[in-house]
């Protein structure tokens, strides 16, 4: 009797934890959670000061209640840590219990509980799914991030050579020249730069129209694209590995319909035997 009250609680919860109005209800909550991050970065009255710290109080419990009961649906428990976004989850629940005032851990706890707007990504599957592409990304990136450096190590020391006498400020080494140029890679008024050197060297205009083409558009496009490739073999690894599960799961529902026919062959041939 009392397996069976746990089983149907589990059953219970585990439909609870995984319905859609819940999380949408989860996700309101992480809304109005960063709201009142926000909220407390204004001078209020008191009395609304007070209603937000008690709105905060509930949201942090109501965390904590949202983590175990997810925690008590796992079908799993061993392995429910294992899933770095329950961790993550995790970390910032129980580090938003820490008390935040008259401590010297409240730096630690205020951004802990800014930090659990972040949850909005371990809790929306599509946002978990952009942010596991990026990582797996980051090598990649990592690489043309060095040959990026290669290419402003290079035109720097090119420019610290030829405009260091027009401008020292800006061209006077090789690292205010990478400076110069990141400035110039991100359109801050790269227009004024190029005049003054134009002035002493008229076609240096090529130095800059070469470095943007190679930073802005090259480099830049490289990234998106490594981005989305990895994307799309997150996208077909995803719908390859539900093909395989829909599949182990035909083949299980066809061997218990096997069973369940042979089954009834031999009530059928036990019916008959007794007949003759």
């Amino acid at each position: 009797m009392e397996t069976s009250r746990s089983e149907s609680l589990f059953t219970t919860m585990k439909r609870i934890e995984r319905s859609a109005w819940f999380q949408g209800f989860i996700i309101s909550i992480i809304i109005v959670a960063a709201l009142t991050v926000g909220a407390k970065t204004y001078s209020l009255p008191y009395g609304i000061d007070k209603a937000i710290n008690y709105l905060d109080n509930f949201i942090t419990v109501f965390f904590l209640v949202e983590l175990s009961l997810r925690f008590f649906a796992c079908d799993d428990k061993r392995h429910f840590f294992k899933d770095p976004w329950n961790l993550f989850d995790t970390v910032i629940v129980i580090g938003s219990l820490m008390p935040i005032s008259e401590t010297e851990m409240i730096l630690v706890a205020r951004l802990l509980r800014v930090f659990r707007v972040l949850r909005l990504v371990s809790i929306i599957p599509d946002l978990r799914f952009l942010i596991n592409a990026l990582l797996k990304a980051i090598p990649k990136m990592g690489y043309i991030a060095l040959l990026m450096f290669i290419i402003f190590y290079i035109f720097a020391a090119v420019g610290s050579i030829f405009f260091h006498q027009v401008n020292e400020t800006l061209w006077g080494d090789i690292a205010i020249s990478m400076l110069t140029l990141f400035r110039v890679a991100t359109f801050e008024d790269w227009t004024d730069v190029m005049y003054e050197t134009m002035e002493v060297y008229p076609f240096s205009w090529i130095f800059y129209i070469i470095f943007i083409f190679l930073t802005a558009f090259v480099f830049l496009n490289m990234m998106v694209g490594v981005v989305l490739d990895v994307m799309t073999r997150e996208t077909a690894e995803e719908e390859h590995e539900n093909q395989e599960n829909n599949h182990h799961a035909l083949v299980a529902q066809i061997s218990e319909l096997q069973a369940q026919v042979a089954r009834l062959a031999d009530k059928i041939d036990e019916k008959h035997d007794r007949k003759e």
